[in-house]
């Protein structure tokens, strides 16, 4: 299959790897992908967080890169993208509060187009409405978000990834390679 056009929700202090590594290496392979956030326009920069697993009880956080925005938020349309991606970090915690973008997940969903969410980004698709019955993973501590939301949070290794029908989820950057193969292939991308 052609090139995709994916649809990338980021905001301040997204998780430095799970938004950079994903924007380049869908275009690498040949998509367009457009990232976004509320209230920002292309050229504007949204600040990035570098979580690391240091051996306390949670992730440490420390200041990353300033992200460049490709698109403007105010003129998406879901219907004229074929996928979208949910970077993990401190975003999608306050990006589940903007209704815009609640419903342009919701889209996705409803459409059965590809998802693929990684770390907190599971906070999002809690958020929607739209995880019943749906097999999901992300950070542990997003498990109970999960539940409540009716979807089943599947613990596995930080390195692998879940498939659920369109909707691809991982626990943290440490399962790129799982996450983004998985991806690809829910969106039809071979590589050869």
């Amino acid at each position: 299959m052609g090139a995709k056009k994916i649809l990338m929700f980021v905001g301040d202090y997204v998780e430095d790897y799970e938004v950079m590594v994903p924007f380049q290496a869908l275009q690498m392979v040949g998509h367009v992908v457009h990232a976004v956030c509320p209230d920002k326009k292309a050229g504007d920069k949204v600040r990035t967080a570098v979580h690391d697993f240091e051996g306390d009880q949670t992730y440490s956080e420390k200041r990353g890169h300033d992200f460049v925005l490709n698109a403007s938020f105010a003129s998406v349309k879901p219907e004229d993208y074929d996928a979208l991606v949910i970077p993990g970090g401190r975003a999608p915690e306050y990006l589940r509060l903007e209704g815009r973008v609640i419903e342009a997940t919701q889209h996705f969903f409803r459409a059965s187009k590809p998802i693929a969410a990684i770390c907190h980004g599971v906070q999002l698709l809690a958020a929607t409405g739209e995880l019943s019955g749906r097999r999901c993973s992300g950070y542990p501590a997003c498990a109970p978000e999960v539940r409540l939301a009716g979807g089943v949070y599947v613990d596995v290794r930080v390195d692998e990834a879940v498939v659920d029908g369109n909707l691809v989820t991982a626990p943290a950057w440490p399962a790129h390679p799982a996450w983004l193969a998985r991806f690809l292939e829910v969106l039809g991308t071979r590589i050869a």
